[in-house]
């Protein structure tokens, strides 16, 4: 006999959340699908000891709107991004603050150096440049910028996070990256693949 555990595993987010409509439930499965990358998200972005409450504020809202949820979009991801991005926003003060705190951090840290890869030395090097140059982005520049690259959204998924068209995303994603780069002395540092002169 199939549990009900087994059988939710196996569904689309849109159909978990039109069951919990009826049974609510069943929306705890989508928050233990997507609660991690979300708190992660909001860990990066305001810190580790705002990203419980922004992760819990992220799914009490969510759960209040489901209703509204558009079920013919099976995966919740974007939709759920674009409420932790407006629940961000009311945040704005400690992302500025942490923002500016990793700005001024050194690269270096302290011990176990030998065990890193050169990749990863770059990325901490390359940590306060990246920091200072998010700082001089507006809030909605460093909110499209973040869920591209930090959340792995598509364009899509990200202009609909944000409520935006997509090309809207594209041109303004282009926009930015220039900005970064060109605040990086050319380095990109969301690119797939180094960029090279």
């Amino acid at each position: 006999m199939v549990s009900v555990e087994d059988r939710t595993e196996t569904l689309d987010d849109s159909t978990l959340i039109g069951h919990s409509l009826g049974d609510p439930e069943r929306f705890a499965a989508l928050f233990d699908r997507h609660a991690d990358e979300i708190h992660r998200y909001a860990a990066r972005r305001l810190g580790a000891e705002l990203a419980d409450d922004v992760t819990g504020e992220v799914f009490l809202l969510a759960f209040r709107g489901r209703a509204r949820y558009d079920r013919s979009l099976p995966d919740a991801r974007p939709w759920l991004y674009g409420i932790a991005t407006k629940v961000v926003s009311q945040h704005r003060r400690a992302e500025r603050r942490r923002t500016a705190a990793m700005a001024r951090v050194g690269a270096e840290r302290p011990g176990g150096f030998d065990e890193r890869s050169a990749a990863c030395a770059t990325a901490e090097q390359l940590q306060p440049r990246l920091a200072k140059a998010l700082t001089r982005l507006s809030a909605g520049e460093r909110d499209l910028l973040l869920l591209v690259a930090w959340a792995d959204l598509t364009y899509e998924d990200a202009a609909r996070a944000l409520g935006v068209p997509v090309g809207t995303v594209r041109s303004r994603l282009h926009r930015l990256r220039v900005k970064v780069r060109r605040a990086l002395g050319g380095i990109d540092p969301f690119a797939e693949e180094p960029q090279h002169g």
